[in-house]
């Protein structure tokens, strides 16, 4: 677990969530605990809200929903980066939890039909505040590794799932979009993993070299958020072509996919 900081208490006063990521506590304001971690957060809203745009009328509410949880996780994390309170800490962590078991439900509803009955989502639902209580409920490094421990396992089971779906499109460019967003989540971990392990290094060793702090977890932020909203695109596509409405990628700019049926 990143150490925390000993630095001067800003704005919401001492820090009181069970992580304290590593960037220096209320360098550059007063108002604002983490500003880089905070800023980049944004990213994350961004892409829900672009999913949704871009697949209002495209997409079930489903994906609506998943999109719009992003979002909520982005806004979480500013509030939690931002103050770097427990309570705030509750509002990153747990939309990141309800958002995978949003995911889950697409993955496994994936059928024209309903696979399950109604007691599937009431199941998702009596799991999500069962996790829910636990993390809000549990303090220090418990807290830690009980959330990552909650939403992992969840997390690689989703992964999994796409990675399958992928394998079976024969539609090359979902298949570059699954790379693009893979190689993005991939990324986001080993800088997410690196600034937690290697805080004393990034933020100490590399500024008395006169290299700054190359804020690794605001990098996550910005790359789990590429990777969010293109593993949805993959799953997605795969929906609509469940469904019969045969899905096409196309990108604004060039860069920027989304999908849409040919078939209404």
């Amino acid at each position: 677990m990143a150490v925390m900081q000993e630095t001067a208490t800003g704005f919401w006063g001492p820090t009181t969530s069970t992580v304290d990521w590593c960037e220096t506590n209320y360098e550059h304001l007063y108002y604002v605990g983490e500003l880089f971690n905070s800023a980049s957060s944004l990213a994350m809203v961004f892409a829900g809200v672009l999913g949704i745009v871009l697949h209002r009328h495209v997409l079930e509410r489903r994906f609506m929903l998943a999109f719009a949880m992003v979002s909520v996780v982005g806004l979480g994390s500013i509030a939690f980066h931002a103050t770097l309170l427990r309570q705030a800490q509750m509002m990153d962590e747990v939309p990141m939890l309800w958002l995978v078991l949003v995911i889950l439900f697409i993955l496994l509803e994936n059928k024209p039909e309903r696979r399950f009955g109604n007691w599937f989502p009431l199941l998702l639902l009596g799991h999500a505040v069962l996790i829910t209580s636990l993390n809000a409920f549990t303090n220090g490094p418990l807290q830690f590794y009980l959330f990552h421990a909650s939403f992992a396992s969840l997390e690689l089971f989703a992964l999994g799932r796409v990675y399958f779906i992928h394998r079976r499109n024969q539609d090359r460019t979902i298949r570059r979009v699954y790379r693009l967003g893979m190689s993005a989540y991939a990324l986001a971990f080993a800088v997410w993993f690196t600034d937690l392990r290697a805080c004393f290094t990034l933020n100490v060793t590399l500024p008395s070299l006169g290299i700054p702090n190359p804020q690794l977890h605001a990098w996550w932020h910005i790359l789990v958020s590429c990777g969010f909203y293109a593993l949805l695109l993959v799953i997605a596509h795969d929906r609509l072509r469940t469904l019969g409405r045969s899905p096409q990628v196309h990108f604004i700019a060039g860069f920027i996919p989304f999908v849409r049926p040919t078939m209404p």
